[in-house]
């Protein structure tokens, strides 16, 4: 990293001053409020107000709205935000002043080395569901955890938890390599897929860095890996550290026995080499989350948690935000919103979907980045074909140009019956004129696509 003559952790003590840029991000202001409990001076910088903005100043930590060298003022060091570039210019003032700037996960890394148990969630998809669900069990057995989630947990009213006890929960994700900077004691990989194109070469280069991931825990520590998914048994190949799994398809450590419903929700014993641990009753639905209830029983069980607290833990999860998240009803049609934004999650989504007593299914989906939806084109369009309609909004670049000149429109042209809208209005009012009782209506992306969801039920 640039202006970094040593590892962050000289400067992670107390009576350091740390200038956050990007300081209101969904893992910057726990890492804020984190850094003040270890007795660390903490300020700030972020573009707008928000309420996290207004609720790190009620802890007394500053923060200034706008990117301004000055607002640096004399702090130690400067830790930023991965949409952060180096032309910003508190980053660039930094540089000039000699000041060292640390990326967010190498913060994180270093807070991690504190806690006895680093329990780090990384995988494809399913890590902000499966990361709630160990902060639900770990909360259940009263362990005090700190968390941090890429979204929000209605239990936590937040995507963060700052908490006093041995363990810290953290969402892990491979983009950027971010994850090889953390110090996980128990890494979870749930799965491993082509994604992230723009930054890996492909699917052998992902493996290799999931693979490197799993190096990273100690040799009294734990790798739990996905025995259904074969790009994760693929990523710990060779690894010197044994690996605990979990499946449901394939032999494996940890299984699930006894499967059942009860009112349409999965129910089932978790059983840990042939011995039962736990019996579950899940709030959600489908098949990926029983395998993602397993990933987190796995982690419990590593960490010593009783299996009481796997069953009143997992009891209480309903689901995390923007994770088949109901939102409300329109001329007796029930519309949900949903993050998936990759083939696998679509899949998975929408089998789950036709599962249920819905006279149609009608996803309103929105591609996320273009290079993502040219990597995958083919598998968006087949999995998009599960559906009874398809309406499409047009992609949403993210962080990307569209060097690729590609559209939705594309999509569109290979799905019969799907239908193009150019914006979310317009994607709202094409809902508005096909939505009839009895349907599921899905807005699903990682982008905005949620606003015409509700663009539609404020107009019922």
């Amino acid at each position: 990293m640039m202006n970094n003559p040593n590892p962050i952790r000289d400067y992670i003590v107390p009576g350091k001053r740390v200038h956050l840029v990007g300081v209101g991000g969904v893992s910057m202001c726990p890492l804020a409020e984190v850094l003040r409990g270890m007795g660390l001076t903490v300020q700030g910088s972020d573009m707008t107000e928000s309420d996290t903005v207004k609720h790190l100043r009620s802890l007394g930590i500053p923060v200034a709205i706008g990117h301004n060298a000055e607002n640096l003022g004399d702090c130690d060091f400067v830790v930023r935000t991965a949409a952060v570039h180096d032309s910003n210019p508190e980053i660039a003032g930094a540089v000039a002043r000699g000041i060292p700037v640390y990326e967010r996960a190498q913060a994180w890394g270093a807070i991690m080395q504190r806690y006895p148990n680093a329990l780090c969630v990384s995988g494809t998809h399913g890590k902000t569901t499966t990361t709630s669900m160990c902060t639900h069990i770990f909360m259940a057995a009263e362990a005090d955890p700190t968390v941090m989630i890429g979204g929000t947990l209605p239990l936590l009213h937040a995507g963060y938890r700052v908490g006093h006890g041995d363990t810290i929960i953290l969402e892990s994700c491979e983009y950027c390599n971010s994850f090889l900077s953390f110090s996980p004691t128990v890494a979870v990989i749930l799965n491993v897929e082509a994604d992230h194109l723009d930054f890996f070469k492909d699917l052998h280069d992902i493996e290799h860095s999931f693979h490197r991931f799993a190096e990273l825990v100690p040799p009294k520590g734990s790798v739990i890996v996905n025995a259904d998914n074969q790009g994760a048994l693929d990523s710990v190949a060779g690894l010197a550290h044994p690996v605990f799994t979990f499946g449901l398809d394939h032999p494996a450590d940890c299984t699930a026995a006894n499967l059942g419903e009860t009112d349409g929700r999965p129910t089932f014993d978790v059983v840990i080499r042939g011995e039962k641990y736990a019996h579950v009753t899940l709030q959600v639905y489908g098949h990926h989350n029983i395998l993602n209830a397993l990933a987190a029983a796995s982690a419990a069980y590593a960490l010593g948690l009783p299996g009481k607290a796997v069953e009143e833990g997992l009891a209480a999860f309903a689901g995390a935000g923007r994770r088949f998240e109901h939102k409300g009803t329109y001329h007796g049609a029930e519309v949900y919103d949903d993050y998936a934004h990759h083939p696998d999650e679509l899949h998975a989504l929408l089998t789950t979907a036709r599962e249920l007593d819905y006279k149609r299914v009608i996803v309103a989906f929105q591609p996320h980045t273009y290079t993502r939806t040219a990597a995958l084109f083919d598998r968006f369009v087949e999995e998009l074909k599960l559906a009874d309609v398809a309406v499409l909004a047009e992609i949403y670049a993210a962080r990307e140009q569209n060097t690729l000149g590609i559209s939705s429109s594309d999509l569109c042209r290979n799905i019969p019956g799907s239908v193009y809208c150019s914006t979310l209005d317009k994607v709202a009012d094409q809902l508005r004129q096909i939505v009839r009782s009895g349907d599921l209506v899905l807005t699903v992306g990682a982008g905005d696509i949620y606003r015409a969801g509700e663009k539609l039920l404020k107009e019922k």
